[in-house]
């Protein structure tokens, strides 16, 4: 598996606890990185020699400020390019939100805002049009996530890289809980294949503040801690992979029948399906469908 880019959930912790939210972030989430995890993932992309680009996203990176705005210049003092993804609560009035995003200058290459009826009452709120003025009065690029409401039968298609503009649900994590209700379902023999992941090569993986290496938001292939991330790389074997196989052979349905689970009727897509399935499967296969942020417990979860 080579990786071009790691994606660190610094903090579980939002200020916001959108519905439709795979990470289950929100103002009761435990685990936040330090420092020194930044310094160890750092060091240990380099190791691996073909990561190009270091992402901060949460939860939401600015309530821990200090710390992204560090990792962010230690992650470009080693050469790689930087980028971050946030809510731009920050953002109370232009004049503010300069200050906040002055210290990225030449620091990062990407700014993703979030705006949509999940984070705001309106589609574009006020915060994030200062936070998209103030980063054009930088110079510092710019673009906004949106992700459609169920209701929406127009919504693109959603991708595992949610890219700049609208996308549909990813109906996992809290929106497998509340917004699938609102979809329309489909029968769960239809999803035999994962559209969103590239399952063999994806290109890049999400790091948690637990060091777990995420192929897809709560498939962990292995811990950083323990196991060293050109290790992680090196013995990825996707068609044996327990969870990730079947996945492979023929998408959640396969993985649902592989381990005869009794799945409902319909799902609202996919990703509903597989989630649905991983919890049911999670006390068989603990140390891959992990942590338990990822699955709505909300628990302190202590590394040793």
């Amino acid at each position: 598996m080579e990786l071009l880019g790691l994606h660190l959930l610094l903090t579980y912790q939002c200020n916001f606890e959108c519905d439709h939210c795979f990470v289950w972030g929100g103002p009761h989430q435990s685990g936040t990185m330090t420092l020194a995890d930044i310094r160890e993932i750092l060091r240990q992309a380099q190791e691996l020699g073909t990561v190009e680009s270091i992402y901060f996203e949460g939860g939401e990176p600015f309530l821990y400020y200090p710390i992204m705005l560090r990792g962010i210049r230690e992650a470009v003092e080693r050469g790689f390019w930087a980028g971050v993804v946030t809510n731009s609560y920050w953002a109370t009035a232009l004049e503010d939100a300069v200050e906040w995003l002055s210290p990225m200058v030449g620091q990062i290459q990407d700014l993703s805002v979030s705006s949509d009826l999940y984070h705001y009452d309106v589609e574009v709120s006020q915060q994030i049009r200062h936070a998209r003025q103030a980063a054009a009065d930088l110079g510092l690029p710019v673009g906004t996530i949106s992700v459609a409401q169920p209701e929406d039968p127009d919504a693109p298609v959603a991708t595992g890289q949610l890219p700049p503009g609208e996308s549909g649900v990813m109906y996992q994590g809290r929106a497998a809980e509340k917004l699938a209700p609102q979809a329309p379902h489909h029968p769960w023999e239809t999803f035999t294949e994962c559209p969103h992941e590239d399952l063999r090569e994806p290109g890049r993986v999400h790091i948690d503040p637990l060091g777990h290496v995420h192929m897809c938001h709560g498939i962990s292939l292995g811990d950083m801690i323990s196991t060293p991330l050109t290790d992680i790389c090196r013995d990825y074997d996707p068609e044996a992979h327990p969870i990730i196989g079947p996945l492979l052979e023929g998408g959640p349905a396969e993985l649902a029948g592989r381990y005869g689970l009794a799945p409902d009727e319909g799902y609202a897509d996919a990703c509903h399906l597989c989630y649905q399935a991983r919890l049911a499967l999670r006390p068989r296969f603990p140390e891959i469908l992990t942590p338990g942020q990822m699955y709505g417990e909300f628990e302190p979860q202590v590394r040793l």
